[in-house]
């Protein structure tokens, strides 16, 4: 497959062009570096002069695309100038030559030709003044420098910046990428944490909704249908008003927002009265004392779905909720009977088991759920384990 050539930019043709017609201007007035008669001057043609011009602006057009071709060309064609009368265009062509090298070529040729040329103009310097010991020769290695260092150098110093403010650049775009992505992380945290607090509020209420409902249309017994009724209105009633709270929370800096209370362990006797009224056995010893606030939440929660699994999944028997406080931690225990169960039973999606791991995890916490063996039959058993000290060191 053949490789397309590399046009040069307009920038380096208008450069090759000012060069080539500053140069021709020059050379039709006669103004040339040296005189005809200089000992120097090999060809004193007045059309000798022309070919360095026509080869260094011809060097300029590769100033960007190949620099060190167009270099090493252009020190050439310097050469050959210094062999006729010379042309300023040409010297100064040059110099932008060396500049273009260093910005423009490889890291190891911008290192290499500032010293490089540094060691020819003091070698420009030493060299001819040691030869004649005249104060004139020093002019030599001036003029060469002023022709290779000092482009070189200056070639160099606007690498730098710009390899600096590429890499300001690339920074800024990194912390901006940075940025984004914890700003998502903490959007689909908070998605996980609304999540977990609208199954945590509702999921209860749906579930005895859903238990007593069927139950309502499965027996033609008035009595058990009003109760049925009962149940199933107290529980919409309360699911409603904590899908108000929630909808509290969401809606940012409203006035007539109601205040949503967070749910604590002071809370439990209500919720297990609330367990009873939708026709669960359950049993409270809680013995927690004052635990910090995410530990109280989260407790509250996970205490709060395992009544909710037991309502919808256990068989008939006594559930038990027992807490303990020790000086590390809070460790909860929740068990319920496991078995076939004769009622109706509500649909689960797995979502519960979830929420509660993730809010053992997010205090560093233990969490398991699983089947033991009771003398009583099978229980299955919820227990999590919350520590206490690293969290009010935390608040602290």
């Amino acid at each position: 497959m053949a490789v397309r050539p590399v046009s040069p930019p307009r920038f380096d043709v208008a450069v090759a062009l000012a060069g080539l017609l500053g140069g021709l201007l020059l050379w039709a007035f006669g103004l040339g570096v040296r005189p005809a008669d200089d000992p120097v001057v090999l060809f004193d043609g007045r059309w000798a002069l022309l070919v360095p011009l026509a080869v260094t602006a011809g060097c300029e057009l590769l100033r960007r695309t190949a620099p060190r071709t167009a270099l090493a060309t252009g020190t050439l064609a310097l050469a050959a100038d210094l062999m006729t009368q010379g042309s300023i265009a040409t010297i100064v062509m040059y110099t932008d030559l060396m500049y273009a090298a260093v910005v423009y070529g490889s890291p190891a040729t911008a290192r290499r030709l500032p010293w490089i040329t540094g060691v020819l103009t003091l070698a420009g310097m030493l060299v001819p003044y040691a030869v004649w010991r005249v104060p004139e020769a020093l002019l030599i290695g001036l003029v060469v420098g002023a022709v290779t260092f000092a482009p070189a150098s200056t070639g160099l110093i606007v690498r730098n910046h710009r390899d600096a403010a590429d890499a300001a650049r690339l920074q800024a775009e990194q912390t901006a990428l940075l940025a984004e992505m914890d700003r998502v992380q903490a959007v689909t945290a908070e998605r996980s944490r609304m999540a977990r607090e609208l199954h945590d509020m509702v999921a209860n209420h749906l579930s005895a909704i859903a238990i007593h409902s069927t139950a309502a249309l499965s027996l033609d017994d008035p009595g058990t249908s009003r109760e049925a009724l009962t149940v199933i209105r107290e529980n919409s009633v309360q699911g409603l008003a904590e899908m108000r709270r929630l909808i509290g929370i969401l809606r940012d800096g409203a006035d007539d927002r109601e205040p949503s209370a967070t749910p604590t362990l002071d809370g439990l006797g209500a919720l297990v009265e609330g367990a009873r009224a939708n026709g669960l056995d359950v049993t409270l010893d809680a013995e927690h004392g004052a635990v910090p606030a995410p530990v109280d939440l989260a407790a509250y929660r996970i205490v709060q779905e395992s009544l909710t699994n037991a309502l919808k999944h256990a068989s008939p028997g006594r559930v038990t909720v027992c807490l303990r406080r020790s000086p590390e931690a809070l460790e909860i225990r929740v068990t319920s009977p496991y078995g076939d169960r004769d009622g109706p039973r509500a649909p689960g999606s797995g979502a519960g088991l979830v929420g509660m791991r993730e809010r053992a995890a997010l205090l560093e916490g233990s969490f398991e759920a699983g089947l033991a063996s009771a003398p009583e039959g099978k229980r299955w058993v919820v227990r999590a384990t919350l520590p206490v000290t690293d969290v009010e060191q935390g608040e602290a």
